[in-house]
């Protein structure tokens, strides 16, 4: 049976699956060299243990015998749930936010997935500053959209002016990521302001608001006393969408929800869109068992001191071998320029993020390439990985850089 061509087409693009292909390679240098022989550092997959309170949390919930527990629920989620979110994002935005802002969903992509289902028409425009998460494009596409890639500064915050200079009649809205993949960088607090105020401002000429959806399911991994500013109290038209599978180590469980700004004029409204569009979709609902674990354990403290420990650690190995990169605020990316050749004649030159990244590969070193994240001439390494890993690199990156 003939696959759909639009689908065919976008799986055989290299930049749609760059990533999970290399994470995959991955698996199987593994096989062939001995795992303790390759550095990879291609995908964001946590290696943190979920806290001890989520742990305590997954047993309690299993020992309940509560006739119907494991039956249908509101589409939105449970009560309970929407509450413990309710009472989160309240603490994390400082305005009161009721359980009526908030859907659960299966995960921040299932989220994202649902608010543009709920939000675009074809033709619509969704302003993205790069670099970005790389599943972006797809997302907005599933629902007619088109993604407009807005450059950030050099030092990767936002370019308020490029963006008021991109808004037109289509925009829908503005999609942001802090603490930002794969660039770490963290919009402060006056970007967020000067944002908001171009927002307001192209609206009101044109009559069409457009939403600002934050994508924060690293909001909680920050390093240097930084901290992610709150939307809600500076733009109404504001969503949250995020997941705990960063922040609590639980990306295979696909637990996360959509909070929308209760300053919002029509958000009862959305929220039954997102409501009804998870229905639609087939998400159907968030997973139940880890709606009551997230109920009882969203608060558990986490050190993330371990991360920051690794971020120290590779940027002093990438200053020794010669790499220059942007130091990361928060997550647990490092976003790295490629190096010239040697033998270039123009030494200022970029070269292809893919060529390198293959060129690392003979090396057993994996990275993900910048043209990805829309961002060429940049490659990414997660450092949410063992520390052997990271002193392990050493040697190979110095091996790589001296040939390349």
């Amino acid at each position: 049976m003939p696959v759909a061509p639009h689908i065919k087409e976008i799986m055989n693009n290299k930049n749609s699956s760059a990533i999970r292909k290399m994470f995959e390679e991955g698996c199987a240098l593994k096989k062939q060299f001995g795992s303790e022989n390759v550095f990879d550092f291609s995908i964001g997959n946590p290696d943190l243990a979920p806290p001890k309170e989520v742990i305590q949390a997954i047993k309690l919930c299993a020992e309940k015998e509560t006739e119907g527990i494991h039956g249908y629920m509101p589409n939105a989620g449970y009560l309970e749930a929407r509450e413990a979110m309710a009472h989160k994002v309240s603490k994390e935005q400082g305005v009161s936010v009721n359980y009526d802002c908030i859907v659960m969903t299966s995960g921040a992509a299932a989220a994202l997935n649902c608010v543009f289902k709920a939000t675009l028409s074809p033709g619509d425009e969704v302003i993205v500053p790069s670099p970005y998460f790389a599943e972006y494009s797809h997302y907005i596409a599933n629902y007619g959209g088109v993604l407009v890639p807005v450059a950030t500064k050099n030092d990767f915050s936002l370019d308020i002016e490029k963006i008021a200079a991109s808004l037109s009649a289509k925009t829908a809205a503005v999609l942001i990521n802090s603490p930002n993949n794969p660039s770490g960088k963290i919009y402060s607090s006056s970007e967020i302001q000067e944002l908001s105020s171009a927002l307001k401002k192209h609206g009101s000429k044109c009559g069409r608001m457009p939403y600002l959806i934050c994508d924060e399911p690293y909001r909680a991994i920050v390093y240097d006393q930084n901290i992610v500013a709150p939307v809600f109290p500076v733009y109404e038209n504001s969503v949250i969408v995020t997941s705990f599978a960063k922040d609590l180590s639980l990306p295979g469980e696909r637990i996360g929800y959509i909070a929308v700004n209760p300053s919002c004029q029509d958000y009862s409204e959305f929220i039954s869109a997102c409501t009804f569009s998870a229905r639609i979709l087939g998400y159907v609902n968030a997973p139940a068992f880890f709606q009551r674990v997230v109920s009882m354990s969203w608060d558990a403290p986490v050190d993330y001191s371990s991360y920051d420990n690794r971020r120290k650690k590779l940027m002093q190995i990438l200053d020794s071998v010669g790499i220059k990169y942007a130091i990361p605020q928060g997550a647990f990316y490092i976003f790295c320029q490629v190096p010239p050749k040697k033998n270039s004649e123009n030494l200022n030159s970029n070269c292809s993020d893919r060529e390198f990244c293959d060129h690392l590969k003979k090396y057993l070193v994996l990275c993900a390439s910048g043209t990805g994240f829309g961002f060429p001439g940049w490659f990414r390494m997660a450092y949410c990985v063992s520390d052997s890993v990271i002193s392990g690199c050493y040697t190979q990156l110095a091996k790589a850089i001296a040939s390349w």
